[in-house]
């Protein structure tokens, strides 16, 4: 109990002098994990204005906020602030809620079903998405190979919706894991797009073996279904 006490104040204590944690309250962005979609984006110019984006697992709502921003430009203030014309669609889904950001539309649901895939395609009214940004993650229960299922499994499934769902051009974010199971989601993302790219963003703590997969632009063929 003691040595849980004290992992527990040492987290708090990164997380309260962490620079991400305060530029996000100064800036108003829900999490810190808007800079690491941040960085992804900045670095390989994915979100443009007039562009659809479908943004997965997105609660609490940072991605969300960053990508509202970045499809109101002339208008912005920059930060979690959502003002402004908005010059595009935002569609985030999320199993848990996640209290309104201006002008996106939030589904909530669990994305491994059926019925809310449907959901998700009907609120695309038809049109493919230019990116799809995943920040999905499963409960991690520390036994390796049952957590690398799990995690390449949401991985598969936002390909498989993207395949299906996302313009020839677009872009695909996910979020992996080092360690078992990463080789083949890097295999498959290699199988699927012409451009494949790893990036750990600065937001990203060290101590984790969190990084993200972004494939654009989806490979034609039986790997690829395109619309």
């Amino acid at each position: 109990m003691k040595k849980s006490k004290k992992v527990n104040r040492a987290w708090l204590n990164d997380h309260v002098n962490d620079p991400y944690v305060k530029l996000a309250k100064r800036e108003g962005y829900r999490a810190r994990a808007a800079y690491k979609l941040k960085e992804i984006d900045e670095t390989l110019h994915l979100i443009k204005p007039g562009d659809l984006v479908v943004d997965l697992g997105s609660a609490p709502g940072a991605w969300s906020q960053y990508v509202r921003n970045r499809l109101s430009p002339k208008t912005a203030v920059g930060g979690g602030a959502a003002v402004g014309e908005l010059n595009g669609t935002i569609i985030a889904l999320d199993i848990l809620p996640m209290a309104p950001v201006e002008g996106v539309q939030f589904l909530l649901g669990d994305f491994r079903e059926p019925d809310m895939l449907r959901q998700l395609a009907d609120a695309m009214d038809g049109r493919l998405a230019d990116s799809v940004v995943s920040d999905m993650a499963p409960n991690l229960s520390g036994i390796e190979s049952a957590d690398a299922s799990r995690i390449s499994h949401l991985v598969e499934l936002a390909l498989e919706f993207s395949q299906s769902h996302m313009k020839p051009g677009g872009a695909l974010v996910v979020k992996v894991f080092h360690g078992s199971g990463y080789s083949q989601l890097v295999k498959l993302f290699k199988e699927s797009f012409l451009v494949v790219k790893p990036i750990k963003p600065k937001a990203s703590r060290d101590k984790s073996s969190e990084t993200f997969l972004v494939g654009i632009g989806l490979k034609p063929g039986p790997a690829a279904p395109v619309d």
